[in-house]
């Protein structure tokens, strides 16, 4: 507000009274400048304030995503030791290896040690004197040959 703005409003206000209507005008300028820069104030430290806790959320996001990696790595660990303990129960029951078992379930593994055991037989009969001699006076040669034939090759 300017001087000839007051004259023009009141033409009859004295030089003293123009003054005092400048300080008080003055003085709610100077009030409202500083109520603007308080709040401007307050502004800046809720911004900051918000870029502080956007920051802190950032972090927190990365070390539950490092948390979730974490998580999901020992589950992982935790599934392949349960497996190779699976494996080495079926193995301690079955006397077949636990490194050829390959199943992902404890009946799986027992079908495989059933089929590798059946596999493992031996497809050719067996020698019963194994070379040694056996003296049977009861019986030719020929006729235990035959009785041995006929018990291990002619099922």
């Amino acid at each position: 507000m300017k001087r000839t703005d007051i004259t023009t409003i009141f033409p009859d206000a004295t030089g003293e009274q123009i003054d005092k209507l400048m300080n008080l005008n003055g003085e709610d300028i100077n009030n409202a400048k500083r109520g603007v820069e308080a709040l401007q104030s307050q502004l800046d430290d809720v911004q900051q304030q918000l870029a502080n806790a956007n920051g802190a959320a950032e972090a927190m996001q990365s070390e539950k995503e490092r948390a979730d990696g974490l998580q999901k790595q020992l589950d992982q660990m935790t599934a392949a030791e349960n497996l190779r303990l699976m494996r080495e129960k079926v193995s301690g029951e079955t006397g077949i290896p636990a490194k050829l078992l390959t199943g992902e379930t404890e009946d799986a593994c027992r079908e495989q040690a059933a089929a590798i055991s059946d596999f493992a037989k031996p497809k050719y009969p067996a020698v019963p004197d194994a070379g040694e001699q056996h003296v049977d006076v009861k019986q030719a040669t020929r006729d235990q040959f035959k009785d041995w034939f006929e018990s291990n090759i002619n099922h």
